[in-house]
């Protein structure tokens, strides 16, 4: 028996046509990287169980056929970025009264391409041609990058169906913060969280109770001085789980770790919490609603310091330029990355629809003095939302609370985190150095400090007549 007599049409192997005896497990990126041809082209059919050369039918027995579509799925889900649209059914015959079946995989062109197909940490992006599948040339490559720049991850279709049961969190989450709502299908429904279908989107999936995926991965450090470098940590924690669980999780880490102090009034006294619960909890929700979630390994990062709070999500302000760092939040325009996650977290009354987050955490530290302000950091693949610890007295220094990475300084001294900083992008001679640090321009400091700094590979040195200037070696030293 024959394909053709299966499907009722003729197919030869072509742009849109490949057929399979079965997955090669030797040669994973052989039969991957036709699927992600078909969806960086125009679309095509792989066919599983059929001689390629004859189209005769192979086909599998019942269980073998669900064990290669489970097998196929697995191997699209961990190497092809992002997943493809598809739509895999079985064919059923029968050979001498046994039931056979084909597996049939229809694969659309992708809305988010180009798919890039990464396997070993190698990625590479492919194009399916004349019955070929080979390297996507440049201009292709730049081709599906225009043609699919308004894509949104969470508007894509997953292949999971829904079911009301599955979403007790979110439908309780809804309620609490809806004077005791019922969320209904029908809302679900206009805001696309599933089609007419009752297919989800990728969106919705990371909101259903049993979600434990990468996608939505965290790390949550306190560290027991001012950079991440040369510091102790003091606790990490790492969650992952649905948004509703992200999002109490983080708030709970930063609450029961946060410090707290007294304000003595002619009248009483004051409690002050490090951060605004208010402020904490906007921050965490631009962080989730704004993730750029195609970016696969990666993870929203909290750090609690001696002197303040980052939230870091990953991926730049959608469509919007690179801001570096500004103290005006209030000004700040970015447009949704994340049109359904946002839409839900409106609908649940812990988002402004208006986009005035940021306006509440201005309003939170509205009181503070300059070296209490917080402010947003971009760059081309993350945003940091800075928080400053309101019981720490000394505040943060303007330009000099970046937050550094790098491996710890053998004898290392409490001075080397505010030189690397001040120190990161212009070279400073010592004089400057001991007046940014508040000390006399002594051989303690050229020697202790200094010195050591440079000995070591952190600071590089150059000189304008007899004066050495030292500026921080980014090779050793990282943002972030």
């Amino acid at each position: 028996m024959f394909i053709e007599e299966l499907t009722g049409s003729v197919k030869l192997e072509d742009s849109q046509t490949e057929y399979k005896g079965k997955l090669n497990r030797d040669d994973v990126v052989g039969w991957l990287k036709s699927i992600a041809g078909f969806a960086n082209a125009a679309g095509g059919d792989m066919y599983l169980g059929v001689e390629d050369k004859t189209h005769k039918l192979i086909g599998y027995e019942r269980m073998a056929a669900d064990k290669e579509r489970n097998y196929f799925n697995n191997q699209v889900n961990e190497h092809l970025v992002p997943r493809p649209p598809m739509k895999i059914e079985f064919l059923r015959y029968e050979v001498k009264d046994k039931e056979r079946f084909v597996v049939h995989i229809r694969v659309e062109t992708s809305p988010t391409r180009p798919v890039i197909l990464k396997y070993q940490n190698i990625p590479a992006i492919y194009m399916r041609r004349d019955g070929f599948t080979n390297g996507a040339t440049y201009e292709e490559i730049i081709e599906m990058s225009i043609a699919s720049q308004n894509a949104q991850f969470d508007s894509l279709l997953s292949d999971v169906q829904y079911k009301r049961e599955d979403f007790g969190t979110l439908l309780d989450f809804y309620a609490q913060h809806n004077g005791g709502k019922t969320y209904t299908d029908k809302a679900l429904r206009s805001l696309g969280f599933f089609d007419e279908n009752g297919m989800l989107t990728n969106g919705a999936t990371l909101f259903a109770d049993g979600y434990d995926g990468a996608k939505t991965a965290v790390t949550c450090s306190v560290f027991s001085g001012f950079n991440k470098g040369s510091q102790r940590i003091v606790t990490v924690n790492r969650f992952q789980g649905n948004i509703i669980q992200t999002i109490q999780n983080i708030c709970d880490f930063v609450y029961q770790r946060m410090n707290h102090s007294l304000l003595k009034t002619n009248t009483g006294r004051i409690n002050i919490d490090a951060y605004p619960q208010r402020a904490v909890f906007e921050g965490v929700i631009n962080a989730v609603a704004h993730r750029d979630y195609f970016l696969d390994g990666t993870q929203i990062q909290v750090d609690m310091f001696r002197d303040r709070l980052e939230i870091s999500s990953p991926g730049s302000f959608y469509r919007g330029a690179e801001i570096g760092v500004t103290y005006d939040l209030s000004n700040i325009i970015s447009k949704r990355r994340n049109e359904i996650i946002c839409a839900i977290l409106v609908a649940c009354n812990v988002m402004e629809a208006a986009g005035t987050g940021f306006d509440k955490i201005v309003e939170e530290y509205a009181t503070a003095d300059e070296r209490h302000k917080p402010y947003i950091s971009s760059t081309s693949d993350h945003f940091t939302l800075v928080l400053p610890d309101l019981t720490y007295n000394e505040g943060l220094e303007r330009g000099s609370a970046m937050s550094l990475s790098y491996p710890p300084v053998s004898q290392g001294t409490e001075h080397d985190d505010k030189v690397l900083s001040y120190c990161y992008n212009q070279a400073r001679n010592a004089a400057n150095i001991a007046a940014h640090l508040g000390i006399s321009n002594s051989s303690y400091l050229r020697s202790k400090v200094l010195n050591n700094l440079t000995e070591q590979g952190y600071l590089l040195v150059s000189r304008q007549s007899r004066t050495k200037f030292y500026k921080t070696n980014s090779d050793m030293v990282a943002l972030g």
